[in-house]
């Protein structure tokens, strides 16, 4: 079966829509006849277990990477290593002349997967995009009452109250409405959270009284199926031979060992028990390429790695206090000793590769002297207690958490700031975090869809004070603008607003731009067809052992 190919590319760097009415059609693809996988196993030395397996419901790379690109699909995809926008499982698609109404065509004779769990009785149609995206959408969907959780990106982006309907005009073909026009809508169709899931299972579970099972026991569509997961220790897949799109599954069995320890991902990757691992610590990168039975590709990361001041927690509701602790911060000798060559050191709310960063923001200067006076100014002149989160895994915006917190600390304390390190295991610092918990946190984010408004709305915007924006940062007058860009087409009128938030958040100081690091993915020399994810999660789409 061929390959489905764009008649034109959708570039997201600058998807803007410049006619009204514009269509994008791709050629299709028909379902796949089920394939004879390689009898190989992958296994992939990863450095934390996923907090469950419904992506909806998460917004880190762990669980994206164990189950968003490997269980499932979504109705467009991003081309695997890049930011090109391609058909999912909708093979073509028409935009409304108000850039409203988007109508998506289904692709025919794709299955779901067949487990030991559950034995799908038809292929994906409608009904699956409508009850996908109705639970996130409304608040009395069946599936959302019977197993109720949040959906942070769905709010995040702004979705929760721009996405007026969704309505499946015949079996294969699904209409979505906004309220208003939305630049970044399709490229956040292909966001891990916009995975498709199976109606007729989630029927079967809430007809058992199992919706939750939904997060233990995933059914998807996508290139790997789920087999079985122990936390902590192993998630084990099997190839899908049935998957629509051929070339994409190359091994029969996908393993993922979960090795916390840095140390011991890489001595498993040397001693060949995995093939592929994630984060190494920056002192043995040099080691680790000059390995004759490793590769070592890499790239610039379109990342950020920042400490996150919670504005809803007295004294960091005060600008003045967040200004002082910012200056207090020793940046260049953090970006030194915990990046050691793999990093540069952030200005802004976003990297500088994305395209309305703005290249005059400047830092303000390291000085204590001045970050006591402010203090004071504040009215804490003998400085304050808090708690600092530092995360307890690495994460490719942030390799040692712990170092950067215990320098940061060193730092506070030359201005009377007495800072107590806390951290929790991953899954509950992310879930306490969002709670609002924290009064300073080491966090950060890699980009999921190339556009501006993921870091802006998803970082500091009011729709996002209870997902990412670990800030709690509710502005209006940047609020204002960040909404504003999200609802024009028109890039230099997108681009000046952005501007404009930029400054507003050098002034405000929600959070403090530590650094954007390098991406290094080490390998054996005997895998083939690994791209680096610019989003960030590791993906196994076309990856084989020779």
């Amino acid at each position: 079966m061929p390959v489905c190919r764009p008649l034109f590319a959708v570039r997201l760097a600058s998807f803007i829509l410049t006619a009204a009415g514009a269509a994008y059609a791709f050629l299709g693809c028909g379902g796949a006849q089920a394939a004879e996988l390689p009898a190989k196993t992958l296994v992939y030395c990863s450095d934390a277990s996923p907090a469950g397996f419904d992506p909806a419901q998460y917004t880190t790379s762990v669980e994206f990477s164990a189950a968003a690109y490997t269980i499932y699909n979504r109705l467009v995809e991003f081309e695997h290593g890049g930011t090109q926008v391609e058909p999912g499982l909708a093979q073509s698609w028409e935009i409304s002349d108000d850039g409203r109404v988007y109508t998506f065509h289904l692709r025919h004779g794709v299955r779901f997967h067949s487990t030991a769990y559950f034995k799908p009785t038809r292929d994906f149609d409608a009904d699956d995009v409508v009850l996908t995206f109705e639970r996130m959408r409304d608040p009395n969907n069946a599936l959302r009452l019977a197993y109720p959780v949040a959906f942070p990106y769905f709010n995040d982006l702004g979705l929760a109250k721009n996405l007026a309907k969704v309505e499946k005009l015949d079996p294969y073909t699904v209409r979505m409405t906004l309220n208003t026009v939305s630049a970044p809508f399709l490229s956040e169709l292909a966001m891990p959270f916009a995975s498709i899931l199976s109606a007729e299972y989630a029927e079967a579970l809430m007809h058992t009284g199992k919706a939750a099972d939904l997060n233990r026991y995933p059914i998807g569509t996508g290139p790997f199926v789920f087999h079985s997961y122990e936390k902590d220790a192993t998630i084990r897949y099997d190839g899908n031979p049935d998957y629509w799109k051929s070339g994409v599954v190359r091994v029969s069995k996908l393993v993922f060992q979960i090795t916390p320890d840095p140390a011991v991902r890489e001595q498993k990757l040397k001693d060949n028990e995995c093939q592929v691992m994630n984060y190494p610590r920056p002192a043995d990168i040099a080691a680790l390429s000059q390995d004759p039975n490793l590769q070592m590709p890499h790239q610039v990361g379109f990342n950020l790695g920042f400490l996150a001041y919670n504005t809803t927690h007295k004294p960091l509701d005060n600008v003045d206090v967040r200004r002082a602790l910012d200056m207090a911060i020793d940046k260049p000798a953090i970006v030194k000793s915990v990046y050691q060559g793999a990093g540069q050191a952030a200005v802004g709310p976003m990297p500088p590769t994305q395209w309305p960063y703005d290249a005059a923001l400047k830092d303000a200067p390291y000085d204590p002297v001045q970050a006591k006076a402010l203090l004071a100014k504040a009215g804490y002149p003998d400085g304050f207690e808090l708690t600092l989160w530092a995360m307890p895994v690495q994460r490719p915006y942030n390799p040692n958490a712990r170092l950067m917190a215990e320098m940061i600390q060193a730092d506070w304390a030359k201005i009377g700031v007495r800072a107590q390190i806390t951290t929790y295991e991953w899954g509950e610092y992310v879930k306490r975090a969002h709670a609002g918990e924290h009064d300073a946190m080491l966090i950060g984010f890699t980009g999921d869809n190339g556009d501006p408004d993921n870091w802006l709305g998803v970082l500091l915007g009011c729709a996002a004070v209870h997902g990412s924006n670990f800030s709690k940062w509710c502005y209006k007058p940047f609020d204002d603008l960040i909404v504003k860009a999200r609802e024009t087409n028109q890039i230099a009128e997108r681009t000046k607003l952005y501007l404009q938030a930029q400054d507003i958040f050098k002034q405000q100081v929600p959070f403090t731009p530590i650094a954007h690091s390098t991406v290094y993915q080490p390998l054996r020399k005997n895998v083939a067809g690994f791209k680096i994810d610019p989003f960030g999660p590791t993906q196994f789409w076309g990856v084989g052992l020779k």
